[in-house]
């Protein structure tokens, strides 16, 4: 999950701390400056993989880092940073969408670590004033939150709560985090302003957000300590009246293995990396998450290691053998573990999670009834592997034929008309083929209430009957006034003609030479 580093770089950071609150000469942009070293070590010893980006602002951003692994060269950015003039926290919230779209498109997970005095800025463009012209604001104006992409924003105040509220600060962020759906937290620095104090708020940070997920990864007598990356998040059941957190346990037990092509491409809630921890090193002792490597290395690399891991081993025999691993999360909650190459001489043991639930992918079935092929009574592989018992056929027959039509977007709905106009030019040689488009078009025009559309391609019909050149055959003509007249007669939402399961029927002509009805 890549972190957004927005750096406040505004005239109000170099506000000196008080000589009774800190021994030292220090600005407020030092005590920010000595939080995020904390918070890059701690990253760069425990969350190797992460990418972090760093963004300075004031009235205007400047992206000193993109998204980097290398965290000397973010440290070194921000030890060489300037200061500029004015806050304007909008247009560097601005600044944090393009550059994280850019790099990682809409749908990846994204947290943001806005580090600030707690200033507003003054005048246009300061925080109070964005939040006071929200409801005023033109389309191509509008407020960068909520951002695009799932994001949680997390506002570290280089100020105590109580300077906060006197200014009226806390209810301006605390209207920001709600821009954002509420994820995020607002940290604030205990007691006076010192280094000490700051290096536990970021402290507090990094225990919630960025500290690692041990776990025991376990197949029968064997296991392996490891570490899940990034951290899994809580689920949330929507069915349930008064829905509990559901949390992944740290023990990981492996129920079986299946076939990659079995498995297919399923639907999964979040992909994570297991990391292997290192046998030699306590967690308690060196640090939670302290791992040996960054990354799993190839089989290559792994044999060359003198002390076994039944991680390693794992990962190498799922690559080698092309399956994947059924793991059980918790009660009635299953992922699978799996190999996936990073580049041509790196791959990783990744584990996706499915939704909860005894049946996650329906052509699987309960994975609590699935067993080993020597258990049945047949192989249900047939003599070769190239027959799979996958999917599984289900015990209801369905009603219906052929796949359901769905417009979600308007390309969509423009090639399914654009179908049929093609097959209206060439009547009367595709007239069964133009009935099927039309009357597909005509169910689902009529399931969705959308009679708008029945009226405007009967529009269209009508227009390619006059569009016709002389030599075409008399009976294109005669078809396309019929299918637009009984289009027009759906449109009324009459019962006689608007009814669901009635087709319209090619027009029976005279005309010989592969007329309908001929």
């Amino acid at each position: 999950m890549p972190t957004v580093v927005l750096m406040d770089a505004s005239l109000s950071m170099t506000r000196p701390v008080s000589l009774e609150q800190c021994s030292e000469e220090l600005q407020r942009k030092n005590l920010a400056v000595a939080g995020l070293t904390m918070l890059f070590e701690h990253m760069a010893n425990n969350y190797r993989l992460e990418f972090t980006s760093l963004v300075a602002f004031s009235s205007l951003w400047e992206l000193l880092v993109p998204f980097t692994r290398d965290y000397n060269t973010l440290q070194e950015a921000l030890n060489n940073l300037e200061d500029y003039d004015k806050t304007c926290l909008e247009s560097a919230l601005h600044g944090v969408s393009n550059v994280v779209q850019q790099e990682w498109g809409h749908a990846c997970p994204t947290q943001v670590v806005l580090v600030t005095d707690g200033s507003l800025g003054i005048g246009k463009g300061s925080l109070r004033h964005s939040l006071q012209t929200l409801k005023g604001r033109l389309e191509d104006k509008k407020f960068p939150l909520p951002f695009p992409f799932p994001a949680k924003l997390f506002i570290m105040c280089i100020a105590n709560a109580e300077e906060l509220q006197m200014t009226d600060t806390m209810h301006n962020l605390e209207q920001l985090l709600q821009l954002n759906g509420g994820d995020g937290q607002i940290f604030t620095m205990e007691g006076q302003l010192c280094l000490k104090s700051v290096q536990s708020m970021f402290g507090r940070l990094i225990d919630e957000v960025y500290s690692p997920f041990p776990a025991v990864l376990r197949c029968g007598n064997l296991a392996s300590d490891v570490q899940v990356f990034p951290r899994p998040e809580p689920v949330f059941l929507d069915e349930e009246i008064d829905p509990m957190p559901r949390h992944i346990l740290t023990d990981l037990e492996i129920v079986g293995f299946i076939e990659i092509g079995d498995i297919s491409s399923p639907p999964v809630m979040s992909r994570h990396l297991v990391l292997p921890i290192a046998v030699n090193k306590e967690v308690d002792d060196v640090g939670p998450g302290t791992i040996e490597e960054p990354e799993e290395e190839t089989s290559a690399n792994q044999q060359a290691g003198k002390v076994p891991n039944f991680c390693v081993l794992l990962h190498g025999s799922l690559k080698v053998e092309g399956m994947v691993a059924l793991v059980q999360l918790g009660p009635e909650w299953y992922g699978m573990l799996y190999s996936q190459a990073d580049s041509k001489k790196k791959s990783n043991l990744m584990m996706s999670l499915f939704e909860p639930g005894p049946e996650p992918l329906p052509w699987l079935g309960k994975v609590s009834q699935l067993g080993p092929i020597s258990d049945a009574a047949e192989n249900p592989y047939g003599e070769d592997d190239s027959k799979s018992p996958f999917p599984l056929q289900p015990k209801i027959k369905r009603s219906y034929a052929q796949n359901v039509t769905v417009w979600i977007k308007a390309s969509g709905l423009q090639t399914d008309v654009q179908k049929i106009l093609r097959n209206a030019r060439k009547l009367p040689e595709k007239t069964q083929t133009f009935y099927k488009e039309l009357n597909r078009l005509r169910k689902a025009a009529l399931a969705f209430g959308f009679w708008e559309l029945l009226k405007g391609v009967a529009e269209l019909l009508e227009r390619e009957c006059t569009l016709l050149p002389d030599t075409a055959h008399p009976d294109a003509a005669f078809q396309l006034s019929h299918a637009a007249k009984q289009l027009k007669l759906a449109s009324t939402g009459d019962s006689q003609y608007a009814a669901f399961d009635q087709n319209i029927n090619p027009m029976h002509t005279d005309f010989s030479g592969g007329g309908a009805g001929m």
